[in-house]
């Protein structure tokens, strides 16, 4: 039995934090897993930039209110879920994750935690375990599954190599010059043929 692991941001919809850099005019908050292997410095380093700019949960929500799935995005899964089951592996949060989820059909989403006080400002992130998706991914293989994965940042490398098969999907260069052996995509009919592939 299969289940098909999918990274969130960058693969089915636009970066979160990338969006809410643009709608608030603060370039700094462009930074994502795709630049910053080390997950705890980034969003500690997120964090601090919210906390100089007097923003917290409530603005970063109003952006995600405006965010559309990629084009394609819920076809891509809608096909997808046709054949195998699916499990979105996220590093973002239950606080952003959710109106995105239902744009995208409600599938269902492991992420994790943000910590906001009374205030509403961010002072900390609790995440569900530790290496959120390769842990995951063993979980599942330990429950008899084989695993299929995809994403296209640092912190999805690990649940790749370590599933059945795993995909880059547009993937950054470095990312893709860095781990030549893993097969790259740019399109969902091209990873949808991937992922067929690697269960036939």
């Amino acid at each position: 039995m299969y289940v098909t692991c999918l990274d969130l941001e960058g693969v089915l919809v636009p970066e979160i934090w990338i969006a809410f850099a643009e709608a608030s005019g603060i370039p700094a908050l462009r930074r994502t897993t795709r630049d910053e292997p080390d997950y705890d410095k980034l969003m500690h380093y997120r964090m601090d930039i919210l906390r100089s700019h007097g923003l917290g949960l409530k603005e970063i929500q109003a952006t995600i209110a405006k965010i559309d799935p990629m084009p394609g995005a819920k076809e891509f899964l809608d096909a997808l879920r046709s054949f195998t089951q699916v499990l979105i592996l996220s590093d973002t949060f239950t606080q952003f994750a959710q109106p995105l989820m239902e744009k995208l059909g409600r599938p269902t989403i492991f992420c994790n935690e943000l910590l906001p006080d009374e205030t509403g400002m961010i002072t900390g992130y609790r995440l569900r375990c530790p290496q959120t998706k390769l842990t995951t991914v063993k979980a599942l293989q330990s429950c008899g599954f084989d695993t299929i994965a995809s994403g296209d940042s640092f912190n999805d490398l690990a649940m790749i190599r370590a599933s059945k098969a795993g995909f880059l999907f547009r993937a950054p260069e470095k990312i893709r010059q860095d781990n030549p052996d893993i097969p790259a995509c740019e399109e969902y009919d091209d990873l949808l043929a991937l992922i067929r592939g690697a269960m036939a």
